[in-house]
């Protein structure tokens, strides 16, 4: 950040946003990263170079966080909402082909908690039926998916910077680009729509309109600030991964019947993004009242889009989502950061299972 203020250069483009893309294309093996704002600004990007527009529909999960469907919501697209597997709450890929139709124009992929999707069934539907794969790996950077990363499988992909997020500069993200030609459009629309970096490099006396546009590129401060997290990112997925190992190793398979602990395939290799419980519905606040007594800040998220008031406008739902529906009612997410000790992890452990031990008609000898 010192050496950004030295420079002189604050808004965008200068060599930390640099420098960031160039150790994005080093963790991914993608050729195209675009440095952005938020992963929201990201997704909209996404949303444009996809080119859906009214009449057209996209497929996604309910569960997940508003900006993957309004991306595509502000582009007059609907975005068609797909109900969630159990096991790793992604996506079910086994009922995307039925929510297929001839207006259908991409599926989005959300990796939730660092797990990616089944990278490779979607692959194959999209390719069957000539869709856009687009990821949302907007909690999944340095996973992966059968040995290769998330956010390289699809046409395009998105990760967030965010302050809740492994790699945080406060707010940012970033777009993927799998193709050549979209990564020179996107560069366009994260520029205004002007050819500025032709501009930049003498290939044109002066820059001006040539496309759709908006504003997405990232200050040179936010760009530095993640740059040396980015430095670090092996170091702290590292650390964040050992504490997600050591809340299994202690609570998988030794909770009573209902508590389910998180589940990732032989596939996946996830980033230790979150550490959840779910379990029943009636007895989850009470877990939440009993960790926060003990100086233990826990939470729960998302609401199902479909549910939401703003889904009656833009959205549809056409198959059951019974999953969907039950998972926020039975969510816990534990505490999990870069720089939690063990000691921390030992008492979260332990809490939880002091309170599953007094459940009435529940009680159970808990493995050591």
């Amino acid at each position: 950040m010192q050496e950004v203020l030295r420079s002189g250069q604050l808004s965008a483009g200068g060599l930390s946003t640099a420098a960031c893309e160039g150790l994005m294309r080093q963790h991914t093996g993608s050729a195209h990263v675009l440095l952005t704002h938020s992963c929201t600004a990201a997704l909209e990007l996404a949303a444009i170079l996809s080119e859906v527009g009214p009449g057209d529909e996209v497929i996604l999960p309910s569960f997940t966080f508003p900006s993957t469907a309004n991306a595509f919501v502000l582009r007059g697209a609907t975005p068609t909402f797909v109900d969630i597997r159990p096991d790793t709450l992604n996506l079910d890929e086994t009922l995307v082909e039925a929510a297929i139709t001839p207006r259908t124009r991409a599926i989005v992929a959300v990796h939730y908690a660092g797990v990616p999707c089944d990278l490779e069934a979607l692959s194959a539907i999209a390719h069957r039926h000539g869709l856009l794969l687009i990821e949302d790996a907007a909690q999944a950077y340095l996973s992966s998916w059968q040995g290769r990363a998330a956010g390289t499988w699809g046409d395009l992909a998105t990760f967030s910077f965010h302050g809740t997020k492994n790699l945080s500069c406060g707010e940012g993200g970033a777009l993927l680009c799998n193709s050549a030609s979209l990564a020179r459009r996107a560069v366009t629309l994260r520029d205004k729509g002007t050819d500025r970096q032709a501009f930049l490099v003498g290939q044109v006396p002066r820059y001006s309109w040539i496309d759709c546009g908006t504003s997405a590129a990232i200050g040179e401060l936010a760009a530095a600030c993640l740059r040396a997290q980015l430095e670090e990112a092996e170091h702290i997925t590292a650390r964040r991964v050992a504490a997600w190992v050591r809340y299994d190793a202690a609570l998988c398979g030794s909770l009573p019947k209902g508590f389910q602990t998180p589940v990732v395939p032989a596939a996946a290799r996830h980033n230790g993004h979150l550490y959840y419980l779910l379990v029943p519905a009636e007895l989850r606040d009470a877990l939440l009242r009993h960790l926060a007594q003990a100086g233990i800040e826990a939470c729960s998220h998302y609401e199902p889009l479909h549910t939401a008031r703003a889904a009656a406008r833009f959205a549809s739902a056409p198959g059951p989502m019974l999953q969907s529906e039950s998972l926020p009612a039975r969510l816990v997410r534990l505490p999990l950061w870069c720089g939690i000790s063990d000691v921390e992890i030992d008492q979260v452990v332990a809490e939880v299972r002091t309170f599953a031990e007094r459940l009435p008609g529940r009680a159970r000898a808990l493995g050591a």
